[in-house]
């Protein structure tokens, strides 16, 4: 084992991220006590679990007044780690009766964020506000639409503005993308 591991690498456990110093450990200590494979298998699913973790405390949003709309600017990825963080931001009750969210900055990547924009939305709607959502990819408006049978509830309103929406697939089953058109 002395001659197979540089131990001179330890000294940079200090100076790289804890997660990848938790992995060099984790990964080191599997191939000593079963193998490689399982080492190198059980490091994949820690970077994983890591960078999703990561990215789930990215999301935030700023918001201002427009007009008489309460205006919030989403940045982040909006995805099933990031969903908690998403439902914290917004407060329906004390909200205007108008609420834009505005996800210029933000990125919409799988069905858990479909379900998290709409029960918010249905928030909204419970106390007779409407929603209105800007700069979503086509076939996230067209996904939130399935979610609700087919059409939007009054109180969900989707802007649509080709020349600034943005171009991106949301990860979904392909069943549910049978009836979806993605403009690109």
């Amino acid at each position: 084992c002395q001659s197979t591991f540089s131990w001179s690498s330890l000294r940079l456990l200090r100076k790289i991220p804890r997660l990848d110093a938790l992995v060099i450990a984790l990964v080191s200590i599997c191939t000593v006590q079963k193998d490689l494979a399982f080492a190198v298998f059980a490091g994949t699913i820690a970077s994983a679990l890591g960078f999703a973790w990561k990215q789930s405390t990215k999301l935030s949003a700023s918001n201002s007044a427009e007009n008489d709309k309460k205006l919030y600017e989403l940045n982040g990825p909006l995805f099933f780690g990031s969903v908690t963080k998403f439902k914290a931001l917004f407060d329906p009750k004390s909200d205007p009766k108008e609420v834009v969210l505005d996800f210029t900055n933000s990125r919409v990547m799988d069905h858990s964020a479909l379900e998290a924009i709409s029960n918010l939305a249905d928030q909204y709607g419970d106390q007779g506000k409407t929603v209105y959502l800007r700069h979503l990819s086509s076939d996230c408006a067209q996904l939130l639409k399935n979610l609700s049978d087919g059409s939007l509830p009054p109180y969900e309103v989707i802007e649509s503005d080709p020349s600034t929406d943005p171009v991106y697939g949301v990860a979904e089953e392909s069943s549910v993308y049978q009836n979806v058109q993605i403009n690109s």
